[in-house]
């Protein structure tokens, strides 16, 4: 089977439409971002057309290459005064610490769930709620279930592996410093975040795998996920890229920010 993400979205976004009345009429969501990566600016898009969509203004900060960390933290300041809602596309410059700019984002405005404070939250990370949502409508059980992480960054692999946790699944990680992709082989489900073209391919998969791609890098000037799109003839679960996880996630980033600006009268 594999996953129709721009359906589920737009299913997630009907949803929303139905409810929009009940919020403020004048919604806003600020995202500070950098110019220059191919990933980053398709993301932005469909986040901008969702936005749209709903009725929700998007407020933009664009940093300069050589921005400091001073100057990100003084954007998502300028955007948490005027916005409901801040998102920190990833990846910023190298010149910046990222972890002291995502820590500036109010709780209370953190849709992508991306502050690092360990508090509970009341909305889970847009990532974990499009794989429930792929599972849910594709009958996947993932307790007792061997899963791997492959990749276990701030946007997908974290809240991935903590999701597959929750729901009792028997669950590993490979990254560069640990593991190894062989774990793959006898793996019932398999999360892939790692950013790496073409990185998992079909010999490595048992027949049957759950395949979750939410890893997206450029290529020859394309989007493209971590598993080879062979691995589709192996798996009886798959989201390409592009057209797979990422439409539900933005998606679910809407459904928080409105669960967000609810929670404030």
């Amino acid at each position: 089977m594999i996953i129709d993400g721009k359906k589920i979205a737009e299913d997630v976004v009907a949803k929303l439409n139905i409810e929009r009345p009940l919020l403020p009429k004048d919604v806003r969501l600020g995202i500070v971002l950098t110019d220059g990566d191919m990933a980053t600016a398709s993301f932005v898009r469909i986040k901008e057309r969702v936005a749209e969509r709903l009725g929700i203004v998007v407020v933009r900060e664009t940093l300069s290459p050589d921005a400091t960390t001073e100057e990100a933290i003084a954007c998502v300041e300028r955007l948490a005064k005027m916005t409901d809602g801040v998102v920190v596309q990833l990846p910023l410059p190298k010149s910046i610490d990222t972890e002291a700019v995502l820590a500036a984002i109010p709780l209370s405005q953190d849709p992508d769930v991306i502050n690092p404070d360990p508090r509970v939250r009341m909305v889970r990370p847009p990532i974990a709620e499009a794989i429930s949502e792929i599972f849910l409508q594709s009958d996947v059980a993932a307790k007792q279930k061997k899963a791997v992480v492959v990749g276990m960054g701030r946007l997908v692999g974290a809240p991935a592996f903590e999701l597959l946790s929750d729901l009792g699944a028997e669950v590993s990680a490979v990254t560069l410093e640990q593991g190894s992709l062989e774990e793959l082989q006898d793996a019932d489900i398999v999360i892939l975040g790692a950013g790496k073209p073409a990185l998992v391919t079909p010999d490595l998969l048992k027949p049957g795998v759950v395949l979750i791609d939410a890893g997206t890098s450029e290529a020859s000037g394309k989007l493209v996920g971590d598993a080879d799109p062979r691995c589709a003839e192996v798996a009886a679960v798959f989201t390409p890229v592009p057209g797979g996880v990422g439409p539900i996630a933005v998606a679910m980033l809407f459904r928080n920010l409105y669960a967000l600006v609810k929670s404030r009268g």
